[in-house]
């Protein structure tokens, strides 16, 4: 394997890992099914899931970069990254 092929292999595993857990890939869909970006208060009130918990997860994604936010104070909208989710699409088919 090539030094690229490796490091888009990492790029794939690492994005798998930030939507490993049920909660996170809940929030991506989430994301991807609305027309507007959403405040973590928004998220919450359509999951069964504390603020708290929410807020941590969105780091995750945000960190990943499968998740953007924007800061318009004194909130934060949160909005699906879909080029980076197309990104690991391609990744997985290319396994």
């Amino acid at each position: 394997m090539t030094s690229a092929g490796f490091e888009a292999a990492l790029r794939v595993a690492r994005l798998c890992k930030a939507l490993g857990h049920p909660a996170r890939a809940t929030i991506v869909r989430l994301l991807l099914g609305q027309r507007r970006s959403l405040t973590c208060g928004e998220i919450v009130a359509q999951l069964p899931l504390a603020q708290s918990t929410v807020s941590q997860h969105l780091r995750v994604l945000v960190r990943a970069g499968l998740v953007t936010a924007q800061e318009e104070r004194p909130r934060v909208l949160y909005a699906a990254e879909r080029g980076t989710l197309d990104e690991l699409r391609r990744g997985l088919a290319a396994l």
